[in-house]
């Protein structure tokens, strides 16, 4: 077992894997192969070295958006844990008997980045995304869960201002998360590039990418959503029932104590939040 012991609150998520998880005749030295958001690349990557440090197998990681890694998996590929932006896609792969039980692992939520050309603020948010003059960018919904939030973010701002979930679908670009969206440039964030080459003025994403894109350029500002307009992400784990025999592991370890202070230290929120 890996360092680091399951706090208190994620015990009954640990006992759902443990008792669903279905044995594999795979090696137990195997790679455990880890489809995850986008989002996650950091943390998760600080996650696989702390697995393995603590003497767990070695963790291979694909990121991606959620729902198309969602679609990739019922192809066939052959992940063993699915983390994903939402819950929806893992409870997905769990309804149609792919995967166990699909788990809350971590919280985020939709915060805006700005250029420092734009002039914005909470208060100001709203009438600067609605601005004919400002280009607005997001994820892609349905692929994106990161695109979906957006979607829910529109939808409460047409409840402030009729009309404005309207105007914003129809100005917003779809500039990342797709199935055909240009691949993220290697390690350098694509939310920093895009707001940095005025692709996009504003753009709604993650609060943990655009603290990440700011830590890249610190010229970029980010701007916290106001609360009417606000939108939380629970974050999605499941190990795949076909899954080599360290994934469950694995899992054990995001859910433990350890591995939800590594997640706190990205600047998500627990699990237990």
């Amino acid at each position: 077992m890996c360092a680091g012991s399951p706090s208190r609150p994620a015990t009954h998520r640990l006992a759902a894997i443990a008792l669903l998880i279905v044995s594999s005749a795979a090696n137990a030295q195997d790679a455990v192969r880890v489809y995850a958001a986008g989002s996650l690349r950091a943390v998760m990557g600080e996650l696989g070295a702390a697995f393995e440090a603590g003497g767990g197998a070695k963790v291979e990681f694909v990121f991606g958006p959620s729902g198309v890694l969602r679609e990739r998996i019922e192809r066939g590929e052959p992940a063993d844990v699915f983390a994903s932006a939402d819950m929806g896609h893992p409870k997905r792969l769990a309804d149609s008997g792919r995967s166990n039980q699909a788990v809350p692992f971590a919280h985020n939520r939709l915060c805006a980045l700005a250029s420092p050309k734009v002039s914005v603020s909470e208060a100001t948010l709203l009438d600067r995304i609605l601005d004919p003059a400002i280009k607005v960018g997001m994820s892609t919904p349905l692929s994106d869960p990161s695109g979906d939030y957006t979607m829910q973010m529109f939808e409460k701002a047409d409840r402030l201002q009729a009309g404005a979930l309207a105007t914003l679908t129809a100005k917003a670009r779809r500039l990342v998360g797709g199935p055909d969206s240009p691949a993220p440039p290697k390690d350098r964030s694509v939310y920093a590039a895009l707001v940095g080459s005025g692709e996009a003025d504003i753009f709604l994403t993650y609060c943990t990418n655009a603290l990440q894109a700011q830590h890249e350029n610190h010229e970029l500002r980010v701007v916290k959503i106001p609360d009417a307009l606000a939108v939380s992400a629970e974050y999605g784990l499941t190990v795949m029932k076909t899954a080599r025999a360290q994934a469950a592991p694995f899992a054990e370890f995001v859910l433990s104590r350890g591995g939800q202070d590594i997640i706190v230290k990205h600047g998500f929120a627990p699990a237990s939040k």
